[in-house]
């Protein structure tokens, strides 16, 4: 992939637009997901985080986004071993305990919110239920370290200390990374690292933070469509993502469901 290293501070205001891309974005994986069933393709989920774009007047940036070719899609979603950049397909259908990863972006007024959630179909096992628990704890151990003053290594530490200290991998060749104007700015931030160490994180700055567990190894391999990332040894794996803005008041998740334009959002 083709990323743009800049690092750009964003105004007050260009983080409410980026919280409102974020609701949007929120919206259309909470309806990927509510598509999610026992029979249904990974088309069908795509098409329905789809129709929440198309009613919002917005498009996401993973469609053609450059690569071994135009990415065909506007969700990424991703099963079982497949870790990320899984692509929607009408013949793969969804599976009673399957793992599955929707990974989803949002341009709204130039400003780009970009998340990610992993759930189960139907009833899945404790190892898949616990392997989701341990990775939305790791996103939010991320999220509580993006404070002015702390480094990216605090951000990577914390997710890798919840990740590996239950018993997990994180892959090392995916990242989190800033967004803004662009999908993928700077800075990179690992699922790993050391607390104390990296940039220095200030206000305006807003990342992706994306835990990638996997419950075998840490290596993954790119399957034959030049996009699907999955683990090397084909043990499970979960995907969890928010966009977030350090601010003077510490952590804001920008990609909640919650709508920013009611009264009591901060």
């Amino acid at each position: 992939m083709s990323w743009d290293r800049q690092i750009t501070i964003k105004t007050a205001q260009e983080i409410a637009i980026m919280r409102q891309a974020g609701w949007i974005n929120a919206q259309a994986l909470a309806a990927a997901r509510a598509a999610a069933h026992v029979g249904a393709s990974t088309a069908d989920l795509n098409a329905a985080a789809e129709e929440v774009l198309r009613k919002h007047g917005v498009y996401s940036p993973f469609k053609n986004y450059p690569g071994p070719y135009p990415y065909p899609a506007s969700t990424t979603i991703s099963i079982n071993d497949e870790l990320v950049h899984g692509i929607p397909n009408p013949r793969r259908k969804l599976r009673e305990g399957d793992i599955v990863s929707v990974d989803c972006g949002t341009v709204f007024e130039g400003f780009v919110a970009d998340s990610a959630i992993s759930f189960g179909v139907g009833q899945v096992s404790e190892a898949a239920r616990r392997l989701l628990e341990v990775t939305e704890q790791a996103l939010a151990a991320g999220v509580a370290q993006m404070k002015a003053g702390n480094r990216i290594g605090d951000v990577s530490a914390a997710i890798q200390q919840v990740a590996e200290g239950a018993g997990y991998y994180v892959t090392r060749e995916y990242t989190g990374h800033g967004v803004g104007r662009a999908m993928h700015e700077g800075p990179q931030v690992p699922n790993y690292g050391v607390a104390g160490r990296g940039m220095l994180l200030r206000v305006g700055m807003t990342i992706a933070l994306e835990p990638m567990v996997l419950v075998g190894t840490a290596r993954t391999r790119v399957m034959p469509d030049q996009w699907t990332v999955c683990s090397a040894d084909g043990s499970l794996t979960a995907h969890f993502e928010h966009s977030v803005a350090v601010t003077e008041n510490g952590p804001l998740v920008l990609t909640l469901l919650e709508d920013p334009s009611q009264p009591g959002r901060k």
